[in-house]
């Protein structure tokens, strides 16, 4: 049998910030990478634009230029609003990880983060749609099927390991009959920009624990919310619901966020729909691991593709960074050893070393997604936690997964501890 002729030494399907920083890391390297993507950019997502500062190191990492001058709006922390109190907590200091935050529309963002990783020396073909996975004699994924431009003309990419980053919907981990786990949280989220004057310079992300209609007196609306400003003139607002809320599935979640704003400040301007930029749109947010394993007979998976969204608060590009970032450092040293059983040992370090990293704080955060889901308890929650700085500002660094990991204050050896006993998901 003949030799199939690579194409590149690895493909990453879709340039999404976890693909583009695979990609950008393994050039970096000196492989060769193949990075597909089935749109042309600049291109929409949906998403709240909100970076926490484990995003931005992860940035930095890729020489992006996160200052004002470049583009970006600056945030140093999380206001939180519930239980009667509205408490601003600055991003903690903390020798791991930039004490500062950024907002930036995915508009501009995902494209910027592609041409970092051409920058650094991979393809990028835009418009090629992959379709499915090529497999060879042994059931081992030797490249892909695509179609490619308007016409959809179909092609055939070949390489001895490809990377799917093609998001929530999974389709090429799909189509190896790796499904989402059903017994890992979930999410959905749906968001809107306004014209907002009021709110578009903040320089605190904002977080509402407790949302509430004209009409709810009382009772709470199901999710949390948030307005980010986008330093514009706009804001991106938008609200989650949790898998463990008795409404997950059962709601309409535009009505809910028209709702919730409809009892908002009249000079915010979101109460007026002429005032709106767009549709509100919506989606999911596969959380704690929901598909595994993400390593798997020549593939492996990288953030949203493998549900590495953060179940504590809804944050998936810092994690999607990450986990590219580590597959390039574990494709590199397995590319550099012979195809067989030595390259294959190499690969599988790829799933050790998520679950080291993340398995036990994402299974805290399942446990927390299970708790906020009862109202009774979220409200007992914000009640009495909100009204203690120092209590919120250990939630924060909990929830933001912002600790040193070493030489860290009591917090940190707290949270630290916390997520090394728990068992891994």
């Amino acid at each position: 049998m003949a030799a199939v002729e690579h194409d590149a030494d690895v493909i990453v399907v879709g340039a999404g910030p976890g693909g583009s920083a695979t990609a950008y890391h393994l050039a970096r390297h000196g492989v060769r990478v193949l990075l597909l993507e089935k749109t042309e950019f600049p291109r929409e997502k949906v998403c709240g634009d909100g970076l926490t500062p484990r995003a931005v190191r992860q940035l930095i990492r890729m020489g992006v230029d996160t200052s004002p001058e470049a583009g970006w709006l600056h945030n140093r922390g999380l206001r939180v609003i519930g239980g009667g109190v509205r408490l601003e907590l600055d991003w903690p200091d903390l020798a791991s990880f930039p004490n500062y935050g950024l907002v930036r529309t995915r508009l501009d963002f995902d494209d910027l983060l592609a041409r970092r990783a051409v920058d650094a020396g991979a393809e990028l073909r835009t418009g090629v749609n992959v379709t499915g996975p090529v497999l060879g004699p042994d059931g081992r994924v030797t490249g892909v099927e695509a179609e490619v431009g308007p016409g959809k003309e179909p092609a055939t990419f070949h390489a001895p390991l490809v990377v799917a980053a093609d998001g929530v919907s999974g389709r090429f981990p799909l189509a190896l009959g790796l499904a989402k786990r059903e017994d890992r949280p979930i999410g959905v989220a749906v968001r809107r920009y306004y014209r907002s004057p009021a709110k578009h310079d903040d320089n605190y992300l904002e977080s509402w624990l407790e949302l509430r209609s004209k009409d709810s007196g009382d009772n709470l609306l199901p999710g949390y919310g948030w307005i980010f400003g986008l330093g514009d003139g706009r804001v991106n607002v938008g609200l989650g619901v949790l898998n463990s809320s008795s409404a997950f599935g059962k709601t309409n979640y535009r009505r809910l966020l028209t709702d919730w704003l409809a009892n908002t400040p009249a000079d915010w301007g979101m109460t007026d729909e002429a005032n709106a930029e767009g549709p509100i749109l919506g989606a999911a947010l596969p959380m704690g691991f929901n598909r595994v394993p993400h390593y798997t007979r020549g593939v492996m998976l990288v953030g949203d593709s493998g549900g590495m969204v953060n179940p504590f608060n809804g944050e998936g590009i810092a994690y999607a960074m990450e986990s590219g970032e580590l597959a390039a450092e574990v494709a590199v040293q397995a590319l550099a050893r012979p195809a067989g059983a030595d390259r294959e040992r190499a690969l599988t370090a790829y799933s050790t070393e998520l679950k080291t990293r993340f398995g036990g704080y994402y299974r805290l955060g399942g446990i927390f997604v299970k708790l906020i889901g009862r109202p009774e308890i979220m409200r007992m929650a914000t009640k009495h936690g909100m009204p203690h700085p120092m209590l919120m500002r250990f939630v924060l660094k909990l929830l933001a997964n912002l600790t040193d990991p070493r030489d860290g204050d009591a917090m940190d050896r707290v949270i630290n501890t916390m997520t090394k006993v728990a068992p891994a998901v």
